[in-house]
């Protein structure tokens, strides 16, 4: 109905340029807004407010010859020109009983558009270093990316989804020297694990996997791999100081022991091991939770061809990155961060932040009209480093939008759920669809606004009452299928052409509530889209649904008279299929009974 009154407004623009009121006027988009209190009508235009003064003509004149030469429309029973200038638009009913038509012609389609134009836009999210299994915190972005993405495909954007693999670096190098640190627990020796290595059970099973597979190949004494390192620093379990040291210092003298120790053929072979062990468990998750990439790209590959070494250069010849102290800083204040950055450190090994800067670049090489990272909101000041280079780079940063995720943190029984990544006392990704399924989970990371935290409540998202959104939501669904099936209990036959003639037997003030609520269905796709705010799909379902219960508690939909009744099974058949489709969009189910 928007576009309609667009394509309407437009009309009776360009008649008035053709009179000559508006010569030389150029039009823009045009404004059309629904109104929140309806006996201002149903939509509103500003058009004339935003013309008036290259029009030099008053808003209230203006918008009266706008409403004059607009052409007659079924739809529209009255229009009312109101305060400074505003086009009021009251709809007839038959505008809204419509909607039931365009529903059931559409099916699926209904809420997708063309409004992208076929723009190539790569999304890419969740990332998290394969140093171990995705928890809860991950599981949010992995929702909120995989519904972003759903939604501007629905609007007609080509959409690429990307899971960049950290596969190189200081983290994956701590990772392995975790794992052969616990496989020589495993084989015997006696020592205290480093406080920066990674604790987490799936490191045990990984060094018994090593075990298995080369035996007691891999083994040297506790007391080699230990010598002489700097003293690591070690706190009592209450995280009070017990011996000061260098965390720092300490993890990175074992991975560099581990390494010689080793051999580079056999500490390759840990490496490897742990990375694609833990890749393949987030890859399997992520499918088993309705997430699934395009690509997933290395970050090794950057390095073997060199890319991150020639993004220096290329920021070097543009005089934004310099040599301190043996190591290469990006002039990242020069483009509104707080510091300079480094780039390269004094050993020669190059920062995340160079590769990442090399990824970017090489998005936008790939030709993407638009790219968009979604991110933990602990990084937020990550943004300006990124967009400077881009933008030192020649690069428009402006192509580059960053989605911030904040934390999930889940409550059982009203209590906090404690978690630390590093510790491995976490819950995964994995534990939470179990418990709670996922259906749940996904609609629950998706229901507030991505930059605020999250209070996930394990208890209300097992319980089947209408407290429970995602429950509410799919037993509307249940409720119409069930509808379907009483029709054939007692002996009703449906005739669908019937009730589209006679649509215009709906007018209980439940079913013209739920028609309006059922039309709003497209606009919300695209602002949820084009705002990458999956929450606004949620809320709307579940105000859908709540429309739904409260028109099926008063009405029954199986009434004797056939008209009636093939009306109200098409408006029911109609909301079904809304939900469905708004469903699919945030990756969750739509069961046919509950």
């Amino acid at each position: 109905m928007k576009t309609h009154l667009q394509t309407l407004i437009n009309h009776a623009l360009q008649h008035l340029q053709t009179e000559g009121a508006l010569a030389g006027v150029e039009l823009p988009a045009i404004p059309v807004e629904r109104s929140r209190d309806r006996t201002h009508g149903d939509f509103a235009s500003s058009i004339a407010l935003v013309l008036a003064k290259t029009a030099r003509c008053k808003p209230l004149n203006l918008a009266e010859r706008i409403a004059a030469a607009l052409p007659v429309s079924e739809r529209i029973a009255k229009i009312e020109i109101a305060g400074p200038g505003f086009i009021n638009f009251f709809l007839t009913a038959d505008a809204y009983q419509a909607v039931v038509r365009e529903i059931l012609d559409q099916g699926e389609a209904f809420g997708r558009s063309t409004l992208g134009g076929g723009q190539r836009v790569q999304v890419e999210f969740v990332s998290a270093n394969p140093t171990g299994p995705l928890h809860v915190g991950h599981g949010r972005g992995a929702a909120f990316g995989a519904t972003v993405a759903n939604l501007l495909e629905a609007v007609g954007y080509q959409v690429h989804r990307e899971y960049y693999v950290n596969d190189a670096g200081r983290q994956m190098n701590i990772l392995a020297a975790s794992i052969w640190l616990r496989y020589l627990e495993h084989c015997g020796e006696s020592f205290r694990f480093p406080s920066n290595g990674y604790r987490g059970e799936y490191v045990r099973e990984l060094a018994a996997r090593l075990y298995a597979e080369q035996g007691s190949a891999y083994v040297t004494s506790a007391a080699q791999a230990f010598q002489d390192l700097p003293q690591d620093e070690i706190h009592d379990e209450d995280g009070n100081l017990i011996t000061p040291g260098d965390q720092e210092a300490h993890i990175d003298g074992l991975v560099e022991r581990a390494r010689v120790l080793l051999g580079d053929h056999h500490y390759r072979y840990i490496f490897e091991l742990g990375l694609n062990t833990i890749i393949d468990d987030i890859r399997d998750d992520l499918r088993e939770f309705g997430v699934v990439y395009d690509h997933w790209y290395s970050e090794r590959t950057l390095e073997e061809r060199g890319a991150v070494n020639k993004t220096i250069q290329r920021l070097r010849d543009v005089g934004q990155v310099y040599e301190r102290e043996g190591a290469l800083w990006f002039r990242s204040t020069a483009f509104g961060d707080e510091k300079d950055r480094v780039m390269q450190r004094e050993n020669g090994q190059t920062t995340y932040f160079a590769s990442d800067i090399a990824y970017h670049l090489e998005k936008f090489e790939r030709g993407f009209d638009g790219v968009i990272d979604v991110w933990g909101a602990d990084h937020h000041g990550y943004v300006p480093r990124v967009k400077g280079a881009l933008q030192a780079l020649g690069e428009n940063p402006a192509r580059l939008d960053v989605l911030l995720v904040q934390f999930a943190i889940l409550y059982r029984n009203g209590e906090r759920v404690q978690m630390s990544t590093r510790s491995g006392d976490f819950v995964t990704l994995r534990e939470l669809r179990h418990e709670v399924g996922n259906d749940a989970a996904r609609f629950f990371y998706v229901m507030r606004k991505s930059e605020q935290h999250l209070d996930f409540d394990l208890d209300l998202a097992k319980s089947q009452s209408r407290d429970n959104p995602v429950y509410y939501i799919q037993y509307a669904h249940a409720r119409v299928c069930s509808v379907l099936r009483q029709l054939q209990e007692k002996g009703f036959s449906r005739d669908e052409p019937r009730g589209r003639d006679h649509l215009a037997l709906l007018t209980e003030s439940h079913e013209e509530t739920l028609l309006i609520v059922l039309a709003r269905y497209p606009e919300v796709v695209e602002a949820a889209a084009l705002n990458h705010e999956p929450h606004q799909l949620a809320q709307y379902l579940r105000e859908l649904a709540n429309a739904f219960h409260t028109y099926y508690n008063e009405h029954r939909v199986l009434v004797s008279d056939d008209a009636l009744r093939d009306a109200r099974l098409n408006l029911s058949l109609a909301t079904r299929q809304v939900i469905r489709n708004g469903l699919n969009l945030l990756g969750v189910s739509a069961p046919e009974a509950m």
